[in-house]
Order: structure tokens, then sequence, then C-alpha cells
């Protein structure tokens, strides 16, 4: 795994924000992957040390230390440019500019990755992974929607990503782990564990390593954007001790009071709240709420953020040991879960350290991703990746200029044509929306060929390599040769 290119380009992709300007300060996806790892394979070491423990996930499938650490080192090898943005403007892209009903999910794009885009395997597809590894890289093991059937966005209570996003009914499940092109591999992966699981459940190896991203990103982007200023003592204690203090009052209040009170510290808290019981009602307690916002109180924003980071001894010192406590506690909080809920994998955090890292990520959440000048930086990126698309499609449809194609690019543009015969031939259902009458001829293929080539293409990029790739097709530069292009 980690002698991949694809894994190697990861300290190049952004975890939230660019590191750029903040040297060492920031994570980004290659560090967020080690921890992951490094977190995954704690829980796994702590879980098989157990004689229950063990015996339980010897009856669901088995957890094998090296399988749960490579599939931490995997889990973003298909990440693309500028973090979960990136995600977001490729599937909307996908779907809209080339009707590709797979649209793009980083998480289905990592599986991509290791099944076929990569060349290290023995026959130069793919990684040459065993079936628990590519197992367990499957968090979400379902496509967006067709397989399993039936499809686990329709159950009454979906596993968690699998339910259509609000703002996009019809498109099929928010999050999965597999395209239709991909299916095969997913199924054979999977066919070890059959009877021994759901179909749409989760290996106990993919359930260490899920929960393993949980910590580690609870963790340490409150980490980064304090060491870089952005997280401020004021705000979160004022948000999470007037909650505290008015907590019954806030709970008398109407949805409605609540949304015509936003900016009053303490609302967003109320409604996390609540979006935990209407969400999660299976693990959703009041008690353990309220305790795990005095913890995040006490150890992040008394002994953490209450003391600017300088860059000293102290305050790297002070860093650490919120991450190592936090850490040690959130592991040691795992639990092995022989019949969960459909909204839980077999590993889960216990309920009080479940709150925990709900009320961790709110704090993320509220204070980080929602402030306006992220949302400048990340418009700003959208509309750089659709341009780069646009550009890139354009190169592909221009005849004459076939010759001079990237050749990275060209051999996707092949590799997607050729899959997408085969699904023609196989399962044409499989290449439109269900129900959906689209004349699948020559031109419709050729554009879905072309989408699958220019995703593929810009997800493999760095956020440095799409800027200046970018830059250069838009004539902005008159450097022939980068060292951040990758044609």
């Amino acid at each position: 795994m980690s002698s991949s290119a694809f894994f190697a380009r990861l300290g190049g992709v952004t975890q939230v924000v660019s590191p750029s300007g903040s040297g060492l300060l920031l994570h980004n996806r290659l560090t967020h992957s080690l921890k992951v790892a490094q977190v995954a394979r704690a829980i796994a070491e702590r879980l098989v040390a157990d004689p229950v423990d063990l015996a339980k996930m010897d009856r669901l499938g088995g957890c094998d230390l090296d399988v749960v650490e490579a599939a931490g080192l995997g889990h973003d090898l298909g990440h693309p440019p500028f973090g979960h943005l990136g995600e977001s403007v490729l599937d909307r892209l996908a779907r809209q500019r080339f009707a590709l009903p797979d649209g793009f999910e980083g998480n289905a794009q990592s599986y991509r990755v290791v099944t076929r885009i990569d060349v290290r395997g023995t026959d130069g597809d793919g990684l040459d992974l065993t079936a628990a590894v590519r197992a367990a890289l499957l968090k979400y093991p379902w496509t967006r929607l067709s397989e399993p059937q039936p499809h686990p966005r329709h159950m009454p209570v979906p596993p968690r990503g699998a339910s259509e996003p609000d703002e996009a009914p019809g498109t099929g499940s928010a999050k999965f782990s597999c395209y239709r092109t991909e299916l095969d591999d997913m199924v054979d992966a999977r066919s070890p564990f059959r009877g021994l699981l759901a179909d749409w459940q989760q290996t106990v190896e993919a359930s260490v390593m899920d929960t393993a991203d949980d910590i580690a990103y609870a963790i340490h982007d409150l980490e980064d954007f304090h060491r870089v200023g952005i997280l401020q003592h004021t705000s979160v204690s004022h948000e999470l001790t007037e909650w505290l203090g008015h907590a019954v009052e806030f709970a008398g209040r109407s949805d409605a009071d609540l949304a015509g009170e936003e900016l009053r510290p303490g609302c967003s808290l109320e409604r996390l709240r609540r979006r935990l019981h209407a969400k999660d009602g299976w693990i959703a307690d009041d008690e353990a709420f309220v305790s795990a916002v005095k913890k995040v109180v006490a150890n992040l924003v008394t002994k953490l953020l209450e003391v600017p980071f300088d860059r000293s001894q102290q305050a790297e010192q002070a860093v650490a040991a919120f991450s190592g406590e936090w850490t040690q506690r959130l592991v040691e909080g795992i639990q092995v879960v022989e019949e969960p809920p459909t909204r839980s994998g077999h590993v889960a955090l216990a309920v009080e350290q479940w709150h925990e890292v709900q009320v961790l990520k709110f704090v993320h959440r509220r204070f980080v991703l929602q402030r306006p000048d992220l949302a400048l930086h990340q418009r700003g990126q959208d509309r750089l990746l659709s341009k780069l698309v646009e550009a890139l499609d354009n190169w592909l449809i221009d005849r004459s200029e076939a010759a001079r194609l990237p050749h990275r690019l060209r051999d996707l543009f092949d590799r997607a044509r050729a899959e997408l015969v085969v699904l023609h031939r196989d399962a044409p259902e499989l290449l439109v929306q269900p129900g959906e009458q689209v004349e699948l001829d020559a031109a419709h293929m050729e554009r879905m060929a072309r989408g699958r080539a220019v995703i593929d293409f810009v997800a493999s990029l760095t956020d440095d390599q799409a800027a200046a790739l970018l830059e250069a097709l838009s004539g902005r530069t008159t450097r022939l040769w980068n060292d951040t292009f990758v044609l």
C-alpha cells in the first residue's frame, strides 16, 4: 500500500484546508491516513487481547492486525484535491455533465484505485490486495443505486451513509464504497463473509478502520485549528457553557424558536442534541450528552484552548497531551457488538465515548467548517475544479489532438470505454438511473467514458497539480515544463 504513487500523492491533498503558508502545522491526507492506521492497529490489538472479544470477532469473520492497518493506510487513496469540497464538485460534474449514474464518491474511488487504476498488481490492474483487505476498505459495502438487493437505502432504518441526501432526492445513497464497474470485485471480496455478516454490514476489520477514522478526525482536526489560531477559546467556551447553563430552557424551546435565535450561543449545540435523538435514538442519551459536553469543556476548552498556541515547547506538550489522552480514552471505549443496530458496525464506541466524539466533531463543524473565510476559499476551489474538468474534457473531444493527449488521460479513457462496453453488453440497466429511459447510443457511451476518465484523472492530482494544470490550460503561464504536472 505505502509503495503506491496514489499513497504518496496524499501528502499534497487537503485534509480540511490547504496547508500552504502553515508549514507543518496542518494535517494532510497522508498524515491523516498514517494516524488512522496507527489508531486502527491499536484498537485491533486491544480487542484481540481479550478472549471474549476475540471469540466474538472470530464468529464474525475475524480481525487481523495487518489487515486493519492496511485498510487505514488505504482508505483515502481515492480522495480528490481540496478535501471533501473536491468530492462534492466531482460528483456534481460526473452526474450532470457526463450522465454517470454513479457520480463520484471518495470511498468508491479508493476502491477503484486499489482494484483497477493503480498498476502494481501482478496483472497490471490495481494493487493485488487480499480479499480481506479489499473488504476492509468497504466502509459502505454497497453501490450508489443497485447492489446489494434490496438496496440498504430502502431499509426502515438505513445504515449510516446509505440514505439519500436531503438536497438531492433520487440520486441514491449519499455514501457508498463501490462503483458499478467494480461490483464484481466487491462481491468477490465479500464472498468469504457470506453467511457471517449481512450484505450491507461492514466486516469487523472495516468497522475497526471506520471507527479509527472517526477518532482521528475528531481529534487531529481540532489540533490543527488550535495551532493556526482559528479555534478560539471564547467562542467555543461560550457555546458549550451557555448550553450547559440553560439546558432545560433550550430543551423546552420549539425547533422554530431555535431557528429564530440561530446566533445565540447554545442553540447550535441544542440542535445537535435533537439531531442525535432523531437519527441515532438507539444510543442517544441526554445524561451521556451532558457528560460529554462537560468533558470537552474541561479537556479542550480549559486545558488546551485557554492558552493560545505560540509554538513553544509548553504549547506543543499541551497539544500532545490532548491528543494522547483523548486517543487513549476513545480506544479504551471500543467494544464488539455481535448484533448491532443498523446504524452501527460490529466494532463501536461505548455510549460515553460515542457522545464525546459527536461533541468534538460538532466543535470542528461549528467553529471551522462554517466559517465564511473557509467558504470563500472553497468557492474558489469549486470554480478551479469545474474549469479543469471542462478543459480536459474539451481536450479529449478534440480529435486533432488525439496523438498529444496526456498518456495517463488517454489510458484512463481507453479503460473507461472498455469497462462501459462490458457493462452495456452484460447489464445495460446499470448504466442509467432506475426507471430512466435513455438511449445508450455511441455518443452517450463516449460521453460517459470521457467523464469517467477525466474524473479519474483529476481525482489523482494533488492540490498544487490541479491548480498548475488549470493555469497551463488557461494560458496563464509561459513555463513549458512544470514539476507539478503529471501528464
